[in-house]
C-alpha cells in the first residue's frame, strides 16, 4: 500500500494543535539500543496492561540491534477485547450516534496523526527500516484516510428504492458488531487506518492484530484514538503470533468480520474460517504485477516509473511491479537503462535523507529473497545487477539486499510466478499485444499493472484486457483513498477504500412500510380449520 500526497489543510473540528508526548514510543528510538524503560503494554478493551504471552523482540533492520521488547497477547486477551468491544458499542451508543457525531471523532484522530507525523515516521523507520520520507508519507496517508472517511460518513446515503406496490421501501445499513483487523508489517499506519477508520465509521468496534515484526505504530495509533475521544473499548491492539491471536480472533463467534492484508496462504486459511462461520471477509493478498513498455512510450518516464514501482519500499509491496514486459524492438535499450538506474540507487539506512532503498524487514526475510534469486540463477537466469547484499562494510550488519534485475527466463519460471516481496525484477521481451496479454495474465495473481505508452487507445485496450484490480497508465503506485482498491484471482477478495469501503463493514437491511392501511387480502380468504 502506498501513501497519497497530503498537503492541504485538514477540515472538520479542530484537533490537537501540537504533538503529544506518547509514552508508548520506545525511548530507544534515537539511540538504537535496548531500553529497559520502554513501555511493555498492549491495549485490551480500552485498558493498557502488560501482556502475558510471546515475547516480541523489535529489531532495527538497519543495525540488527534490538531496541525494545514487548510481551504479546494471549487467547484470553482476544476474548476480553471482543467482549469489551461488544459492551462498548452498546454502552457508548456508538452505532446509534448520528454520522456527523462519529465523524467528529475521526476528524480529531486525523488531526492528531498529522500533529505527530514526524514521531510516527521515526518509530516506523526504526521498526521497519523504511525511509523517513516514506514513513512520513504513510503517516499523512493514514491521516487522510481518517479525514476522507469522516467526510464520506457525513454524506453516506441510504436508498429509497422504487416501490412495486403501495408501500415505502428503504435499503438501510447497520454495523456488523466487532471487526477483526489483521494488518501487515510493510505499511503499518496506513494499513491500520484503511481498516480501522471505515470500521469505526460504520459503527463497529475493532480489534487489531498487528504484525509481530512491527507492532509499535499500531499501539501508538491506539493512544491517539483514545486521546481523540474514541469511547473506551471500541479499539483494542493485540500484538502476538497469528496462529494464536489471529486465529482466535477469526474464529471467535462474536466477531462479525475479518479484514486481512498479508500472504495468500494465510488468506486462504482465513477464507476457510469465514466460510465455516458464514462471515464476511476482506482479503488483500499477494501479487506478481506486470509492468508493460510499448515502443511509443516516453522511455525516461517509463524507466523512472519501473524503478520506483519495484525498488521503492525495498520491493516489499504487494503491488510491486516485479515482471517487466518490454517490446522486443526496444528491449535491449530499456533493459540497459533499467540496469544503470538500479545500480545508481542509493542503498542505506532509512534515517539517511539520501537513501532510496532501505533494509528489508528482517535478516530472515532478506535471506529468503536471496535464496529465490540463487535458485533462479541455478535455473538459468542471468543476474544483470544486484543479486546479493551490498559490499559496504557500514551496511553489513543490516538486512540489506541490492536492487536486482534478472533476465534469460520464461514467464513460466518460478521466479516469474512466485511472489518474492523484495527488490527483484525480471525483464521479459514480447512481440505483440496478444502474446503480451496472454503472458501478463498467466499468473495466479491479479492485483496491479503498469502500462507505458503514448497511444491512449492502446492503453485503454490493454488495461481492459489485463486481469488486475488496479491499472496505472504512465504512472505507478499512485493511490487515492476515495478510489476502491481490490484484487482478482488469488490477490484478494472484497474492497477497501472509497465509499464502498465503509459499506463493506456494514450489513444491508431492507425495510418495507405499508402505505395502504389495508389488511393483506390473503388473510381474508384463508380457510380456518378448527382443532378438535
Amino acid at each position: 500500500m502506498n501513501p497519497e500526497s497530503l498537503t492541504e489543510p485538514l477540515n472538520g473540528p479542530a484537533g490537537p494543535s501540537q504533538a503529544l508526548a506518547y509514552d508508548v514510543l520506545p525511548k530507544a528510538a534515537s539511540s538504537n539500543h535496548p531500553d529497559p524503560e520502554t513501555p511493555d503494554e498492549i491495549y485490551v478493551g480500552g485498558i493498557w496492561r502488560r501482556g502475558t504471552g510471546h515475547v516480541i523482540e523489535s529489531i532495527d533492520p538497519a543495525t540488527g540491534l534490538c531496541f525494545a521488547t514487548l510481551h504479546g497477547a494471549v487467547v484470553e486477551d482476544v476474548h476480553q477485547a471482543v467482549q469489551a468491544g461488544i459492551e462498548a458499542v452498546h454502552r457508548s451508543g456508538w452505532a446509534r450516534r448520528f454520522p456527523h457525531e462519529r465523524a467528529s471523532v475521526l476528524y480529531r484522530i486525523s488531526d492528531a496523526i498529522v500533529a505527530n507525523a514526524d514521531k510516527i515516521a521515526e518509530l516506523q523507520t526504526l521498526d521497519t527500516g523504511k525511509t523517513l520520507s516514506e514513513t512520513r508519507a504513510l503517516a499523512l496517508s493514514a491521516a487522510g484516510t481518517f479525514r476522507y472517511t469522516a467526510a464520506a460518513l457525513e454524506t453516506l446515503e441510504e436508498a429509497l428504492t422504487p416501490s412495486r406496490g403501495n408501500y415505502l421501501s428503504v435499503s438501510t445499513y447497520e454495523p456488523v458488531g466487532v471487526v477483526g483487523a489483521i494488518t501487515p508489517w510493510n505499511s503499518p499506519i496506513a494499513s491500520d487506518a484503511q481498516k480501522v477508520a471505515p470500521a469505526l465509521a460504520a459503527g463497529n468496534a475493532v480489534v487489531i492484530k498487528p504484525p509481530v515484526w512491527a507492532p509499535w505504530v499500531s499501539l501508538l495509533l491506539a493512544r491517539i484514538c483514545d486521546d481523540a475521544g474514541l469511547p473506551p473499548g471500541l479499539l483494542s491492539v493485540l500484538p502476538g503470533p497469528g496462529r494464536t491471536v489471529g486465529e482466535t480472533l477469526a474464529r471467535h463467534p462474536q466477531v462479525g468480520k475479518i479484514s486481512f492484508t498479508g500472504g495468500t496462504s494465510t488468506g486462504r486459511t482465513l477464507g476457510r474460517v469465514a466460510a465455516e462461520k458464514i462471515m464476511p471477509i476482506t482479503l488483500e493478498l499477494g501479487g506478481k504485477s506486470p509492468t508493460i513498455v510499448f515502443p511509443d512510450a516516453d522511455l525516461d518516464q517509463a524507466v523512472a516509473g519501473i524503478l520506483y514501482g519495484i525498488f521503492s519500499s525495498s520491493g516489499q509491496s504487494c503491488i510491486a511491479g516485479s515482471r517487466v514486459f518490454i517490446q522486443r524492438s526496444i528491449f535491449e535499450e530499456v533493459v540497459g537503462r533499467l540496469v544503470e538506474g538500479a545500480r545508481n540507487l542509493r542503498v542505506g539506512p532509512g534515517t539517511d535523507p539520501a537513501t532510496q532503498v532501505g533494509p528489508m524487514i528482517t535478516h530472515a526475510h532478506r535471506d529468503s529473497v536471496a535464496a529465490m534469486v540463487d535458485t533462479a540463477r541455478r535455473d538459468g537466469a542471468t543476474v544483470l545487477c544486484g543479486g546479493g547484499p551490498p559490499e559496504d562494510p557500514d551496511l553489513e550488519a543490516g538486512a540489506y539486499y541490492l536492487p536486482t534485475i534478472l533476465s534469460g527466463v520464461q514467464n513460466s519460471a518460478a521466479i516469474c510466478q512466485e511472489e518474492i516481496f523484495g527488490p527483484v525484477a525480471v525483464v521479459l521481451p514480447f512481440d505483440d499485444e496478444s502474446s503480451l496479454v496472454r503472458e501478463a495474465n498467466d499468473t495466479v495473481f491479479g492485483l496491479a499493472c503498469g502500462i507505458w505508452t503514448s497511444d491512449y487507445r492502446r492503453a485503454w485496450r490493454t488495461a481492459k484486457a489485463i486481469q488486475a484490480g488496479t491499472v496505472w497508465v504512465n504512472t505507478y503506485k499512485q493511490f487515492s483513498i476515495s478510489t476502491p482498491f481490490s484484487g482478482t484471482k488469488e490477490s484478494g477478495l472484497g474492497i477497501e477504500k472509497g465509499r464502498e469501503g465503509i459499506r463493506s463493514y456494514m450489513r444491508q437491511k431492507s425495510i418495507y412500510l405499508d402505505l395502504s392501511g389495508n389488511p393483506l387480502g390473503w388473510a381474508g380468504r384463508q380457510t380456518v380449520v378448527e382443532q378438535p
